[in-house]
């Protein structure tokens, strides 16, 4: 036991005395994985030669010329009007996701119903679906209801929780609350509607600020979707608009190009730092205790 405690005594006494080693590591594989951003930052700076003659992320110069020049675009619109476009998809695409999954997930953790596990089990299942395996029905289909070259497509099937993987991530948080609340408000009188609004939805607020900050991030960065079924230049996203900005058949000026993308990652980095505090409690917490 002696000897235990010893040991024991040792490595904290070792542990307090080099902390700065782990924050050393931790800074240094920071730096690492930041690397990437922070030369995507300065190549916005740079000429197209220096861009691939220099590793480093410092310009020789400042210049704000490749973001006014990325900005305009070699069309008739702005990127004001692609960044106005993808927020006319991500918006809405975001308030029928919440109210969709909530609603599902609630259906799954709370109440009881015939073939309850069967339906849970499939939803899980098509997790693992390619979602290349359903373009081409899905694009018959709305073919067939006249909604090509618009955002419906984009938009319509998230009002169904088809967005399996934010239903299964609410479920489980659910299921990690317990019900002595929900028990009471039944006892007051509270039917099923008013004990979600009232009583679940604040409990699932950390979930639910997830759900929004992923779908936010991936309708802003989907690439597939906006190819497929808009073809008007005009309703282009910013994730189509920067490929069209790479021109085929003249030297392409990467220095815009990059420029825009770093004007493009500022909602997406903006929303998670905004939300990052609902992250830990959502990471912290499993529910509520009684």
């Amino acid at each position: 036991m002696s000897a235990a405690a010893d040991i024991q005594e040792r490595a904290v006494g070792d542990d307090g005395k080099t902390p700065w080693l782990r924050y050393l590591m931790l800074g240094a594989t920071a730096i690492v994985m930041l690397y990437p951003l922070l030369w995507l930052v300065g190549a916005s700076f740079k000429s197209n030669s220096e861009i691939f003659t220099s590793a480093g992320f410092w310009p020789s110069k400042f210049s704000l010329d490749a973001y006014a020049k990325g900005w305009k675009t070699s069309t008739e619109y702005t990127f004001a009007t692609y960044f106005l476009n993808s927020f006319l998809i991500t918006i809405p695409r975001i308030i029928v996701t919440v109210i969709s999954c909530v609603l599902v997930a609630y259906a799954f953790a709370r109440f009881e119903f015939w073939g309850k596990k069967t339906l849970f089990s499939i939803m899980v299942g098509t997790m693992m679906l390619p979602l290349i395996v359903l373009r081409l029905p899905q694009y018959l289909v709305f073919r067939e209801l006249g909604w090509l070259d618009s955002y419906l497509p984009l938009i319509v099937p998230s009002a169904f929780a088809t967005d399996t993987f934010f239903v299964f991530m609410l479920v489980q948080f659910l299921r990690g609350i317990p019900r002595d609340m929900e028990e009471a408000a039944l006892i007051d009188g509270c039917n099923a509607l008013q004990l979600l609004w009232h009583i679940i939805v604040p409990l699932l607020k950390p979930a639910i600020i997830s759900v929004i900050v992923f779908q936010f991030i991936w309708t802003m960065n989907d690439f597939m979707g906006p190819l497929i079924y808009l073809a008007s230049v005009e309703k282009y996203p910013v994730s189509l608009a920067l490929k069209m900005s790479i021109g085929a058949t003249e030297e392409v000026e990467w220095a815009n190009v990059i420029a825009i993308s770093v004007v493009a990652l500022i909602p997406s980095v903006a929303v998670f730092f905004a939300a990052q505090k609902h992250f830990i409690e959502g990471a912290t917490s499993s529910g509520v205790k009684g």
